[in-house]
């Protein structure tokens, strides 16, 4: 058996014609241009290419964006202020704090300045907790675009066994949070689990989301497995090592599989987003939000 591969890609395509063509209405309509702020503490070569990357998407779909830069000595507060203000913008609908940011930065603070209406990267305990309960809101980027994916696939989460190997309060533990609600079973593992191979044998779809290269063995799966390789490491590779295409009948390729749906997800969300700030001050907009949170 080989894998079929998962187009990112080409669903990634999908999923920003659609925001475009809604921002477009919403810009027609109420005079509302969707706007994205990033915020980017330091340099990091790799987090300012990303930053970059989601930018361009973003003009390409017709989203405004605005970016902020602080260095990299930048304090907790001084950045819990910068979030602040741009919550209070009526000019900016989504944010987006690029992360992992420095380890003297008090991550979880930062994140939780972000108003819960303009949480477009899903990252506050406002979102997890609207996930976990299936209400209104928004779900972290590349969880969402795991179901995205799955749905494009035609794979119904309903009855099956996921496992989903990590617990990240912005990527494992939503992903769990979001295939339950589509009544699947989960079951969560992590770096301490005992006898990870045989769990992960027993899962009809696998989420890998542990941060380490080819973690993920391809005799670790059960045959015909759907496997979501949500890991993006130097090479780049992903959390599943390349046997697994021996194995699995479905896996999202890296890259080209969960890295432009999830930056597909933040920008329809962004759209959404926009929508619903301007149906809060004008009835007649309403018809335009979309919720598009998985």
């Amino acid at each position: 058996m080989t894998a079929a591969l998962m187009d990112g890609t080409a669903l990634a395509r999908k999923i920003l014609a659609d925001a475009a063509a809604r921002a477009a209405d919403l810009t027609a309509a109420a005079g509302v241009s969707p706007c994205l702020a990033t915020v980017l503490v330091g340099e990091d070569p790799a987090s300012v290419t990303y930053v970059r990357m989601k930018q361009r998407r973003a003009a390409s779909t017709g989203i405004v964006t605005r970016h902020v830069g602080l260095a990299g000595q930048a304090t907790t507060a001084e950045l819990v202020d910068v979030l602040t203000g741009l919550s209070a913008d009526p000019q900016v609908h989504g944010i987006l704090l690029q992360h992992p940011v420095p380890p003297h930065i008090d991550e979880r603070a930062a994140f939780e300045a972000i108003a819960p209406a303009k949480d477009v990267d899903g990252v506050t305990m406002h979102s997890f907790a609207a996930m976990a309960f299936g209400a209104p809101g928004f779900a972290s980027a590349t969880p969402g675009a795991l179901l995205r994916l799955l749905d494009a696939y035609d794979v119904d989460p309903a009855g099956s066994h996921a496992v989903v190997i990590g617990r990240s309060p912005i990527l494992g533990k939503p992903a769990g949070m979001l295939l339950l609600g589509r009544n699947a079973t989960v079951t969560y593992c992590h770096s301490r689990t005992r006898d990870l191979p045989a769990i992960v044998r027993t899962a009809d779809i696998v989420v890998a989301a542990v941060g380490r290269p080819e973690f993920v063995r391809g005799d670790w799966l059960r045959p015909g497995a759907v496997v979501l390789d949500a890991g993006y490491n130097p090479g780049p590779v992903g959390d599943v090592a390349a046997g697994a295409r021996e194995v699995a009948g479905l896996l999202t390729p890296v890259p080209g599989g969960v890295g432009p749906v999830t930056i597909a997800v933040l920008l329809a969300q962004t759209v959404d987003a926009a929508a619903r700030q301007a149906a809060a001050g004008a009835e007649g907009t309403c018809r335009f939000w979309q919720n598009s949170a998985t």
